[in-house]
This record gives C-alpha cells, structure tokens and sequence, in this order.
C-alpha cells in the first residue's frame, strides 16, 4: 500500500512540473514569434495594398478614381454600397432621371431616395475593382461621398496600428 501512496504522490509532483517545463521550453520560441512586429507580416507576391492614415476628423478619406475621374470618399464600412452625391455622379456622366430614383436609403438625416447604378472601375491607390453597385443621392441628403462595402467587401482590409489598410 505504501508503494501506490508513493508512486501517485510522484505522479502528482510529475504532472504538477511537466507542464511547466514545457511551457518555458516553447515559451521562449512564442515570444519571439511576438516580437515580429505586424508590419513585417509577408504579404503575397501578386497582391497589392495600400495603407490610409485617419485624417484630423477621425475619419479614413480616400482619393479614388471612378471611370477615370478622381473623386474624394469617405471610407464607410457601414454603407452597403458606394455612395456618390449627385454633382459628383454628374461629373461621371452620370444623370439618373427622377424616374430612377427608387432605392429608400436611411442616412443620418433620414430617409431619401436613391438611384441605383454601376460603375465600371474604382480604384483606391493600386487597387482596382470593376463592376461596383453604387447608388446616387442628392447632394443635400449626403454630404460626401462613401466608399462602402460593394467596394471593401471585394477586397480584403483591416485597421492595424491606427491605420487602414486595404489589400488585394
């Protein structure tokens, strides 16, 4: 009987030190995986990125070329889609008739009506997506243009270290 009180006090010691030697064994190896900053993450060959400061109103603004003209957005991922005010959609090429305004939209400022469209390529720094839903809403309903996620969800982004930062 002594031998079994014996033999389980050691296995208690065994189990209670094992795990412990075997943290700092690997423990050395985790930190120093935890010290490569995020920047250093390698990123593949082929994509593309881009990496936006938030500017002084605590927003992420953006220049992005729609169809060839440079527009300025506001980088929203609450949008559902771009959304261009409509002197900017003009400058497009774009004049939706009354006719075409049939989406509802809820903005800030309440409900209004929208008209949906298509652009054929945006593209944000080196990044471009074509074929983007956008709406147009009038100018007082919107006071500037969002860059939403009809154009964010097709590439990939994150905020790292107080900056945005799209890839794709």
């Amino acid at each position: 009987m002594r031998s079994i009180v014996m033999f389980a006090i050691l296995a208690l010691v065994v189990a209670g030190v094992v795990p412990r030697l075997y943290a700092n064994m690997n423990g050395t190896a985790a930190s120093a995986a935890k010290a490569v900053p995020a920047e250093a993450e390698p990123t593949p060959a082929n994509s593309r990125s881009m990496s936006i400061s938030r500017g002084d109103d605590g927003h992420f603004n953006v220049e992005a070329v729609i169809d060839g003209r440079r527009m300025d957005f506001l980088v929203d991922t609450g949008a559902s889609v771009i959304a261009l005010r409509e002197g900017d959609a003009a400058r497009l090429g774009i004049h939706p008739a009354a006719r075409d305004y049939t989406a509802n939209v809820s903005t800030a400022n309440g409900t209004v009506r929208a008209a949906r469209i298509e652009l054929n390529r945006v593209e944000v720094g080196s990044l471009t997506v074509r074929n983007v839903a956008a709406l147009v809403l009038p100018d007082a309903a919107l006071g500037r243009n969002l860059l939403g996620m009809s154009f964010l969800s097709r590439v990939r982004w994150e905020h790292r270290n107080g900056r945005l930062v799209l890839e794709q």
